[in-house]
């Protein structure tokens, strides 16, 4: 039986290009002959579509669901406004949604699909959740992107480049002169902080180091976790004289508990972290970061989720964002050894 994905793949355009001509979408703006290539595609084709299908299909609510862990975290910022601004693009409205009761496999969750609340669902996991037991829990996974996940089975998902991220931090410590460099990360479930931790340890084995078993902890993303990480790392001797903080807000948390320690920074330890939210320049130092593209991955995971709209199946394709690179925002939480 021929499909929207064989029209599509014969017109040379998108699924959800296809769906929304076939359907007469009147939001649709496209050149008049690719609209007439679409139709020509599909009646060389063909196409003949389901009817039940056709109709579930029009009955589309021009609503996207964003599910974040928190709604108050700045670090989702910039995510909800390129989820938005690429959404209004295709004219669709956004939903948000912040809760426990939101989580895949919720009561809440299942009733955004089940019940045609919204036409897909863009699905940033909480950290503690593991991504597969996530991913098992979707009803719809046809209609769901996940956020900052690694390649899962059966559900397409986008990421940032977290190696780079880390790496890129690493190798600014190491400019630095630092050659003792700690990790503090995120929860052994999480899966950018694993991969920001390879970024630490590909960019320390290139300078002939390693990153010690004792200078990394897994407590968390938050501000008080951090606190615990920084309190156990700075307690142990040797003590680095450096951090990469896989996360800003936990790299907050950082600065407060060296202060709290009567530890200087940057002139006893360097913390620099990941991820770039306002806070950062009102902490007592300022504190350095890498910025990553939180706009373009969401407006990238709008494209991807629209992109399968209408189809009966999607192909669980795995995007990492990597245009814009990770960039060093340089501030005065670091600084060279012993200055």
């Amino acid at each position: 039986m021929v499909t929207l994905r064989d029209v599509a793949s014969h017109a040379g355009v998108s699924v959800s290009v296809v769906s929304r001509v076939l359907n007469s979408d009147p939001t649709i703006r496209i050149r008049p002959e690719t609209r007439e290539r679409v139709v020509e595609s599909a009646r060389l084709l063909r196409y003949a579509p389901n009817s039940a299908g056709r109709s579930l299909r029009r009955a589309r609510t021009h609503l996207l669901a964003l599910v974040v862990p928190d709604v108050t975290n700045a670090t989702f910022t910039d995510l909800v406004n390129g989820v938005e601004a690429r959404a209004l693009d295709h004219s669709y409205s956004v939903l948000l949604a912040s809760s426990p009761r939101m989580q895949p496999g919720s009561e809440g969750f299942n009733r955004l699909l089940n019940e045609r609340l919204v036409d897909g669902v863009l699905l940033q996991k909480d950290d503690s959740a593991p991504t597969d037991l996530v991913a098992r829990a979707l009803t719809h996974p046809e209609h769901t992107v996940m956020i900052n996940s690694g390649p899962v089975d059966g559900v397409r998902t986008i990421g940032l480049d977290d190696v780079a991220a880390g790496a890129l931090a690493t190798r600014h410590l190491l400019e630095l002169g630092h050659r003792s460099i700690g990790y503090v990360g995120g929860v052994p479930a999480s899966d950018t902080s694993s991969r920001r931790q390879q970024g630490v340890e590909r960019e320390l084995g290139e300078a002939g180091l390693t990153l010690p078993r004792e200078h990394v902890t897994t407590l968390g993303y938050t501000y008080r976790s951090a606190r615990d990480a920084v309190r156990l790392l700075l307690g142990r001797e040797p003590r680095p004289t450096a951090l990469v903080v896989g996360n800003v807000n936990a790299g907050i948390g950082a600065l407060t508990e060296a202060a709290q320690m009567g530890i200087s920074v940057p002139e006893e330890l360097s913390v620099v972290a990941i991820h770039d939210i306002w806070p950062a320049i009102t902490c007592a130092p300022a504190l350095t970061t890498i910025r990553l593209p939180m706009g373009a991955l969401g407006s990238t995971a709008v494209d991807m989720l629209l992109d399968g709209a209408g189809a009966d199946r999607v192909d669980p394709i795995s995007r990492v964002v990597e245009d814009p690179a990770p960039e060093l925002v340089l501030r005065a939480s670091t600084a060279a050894v012993g200055t």
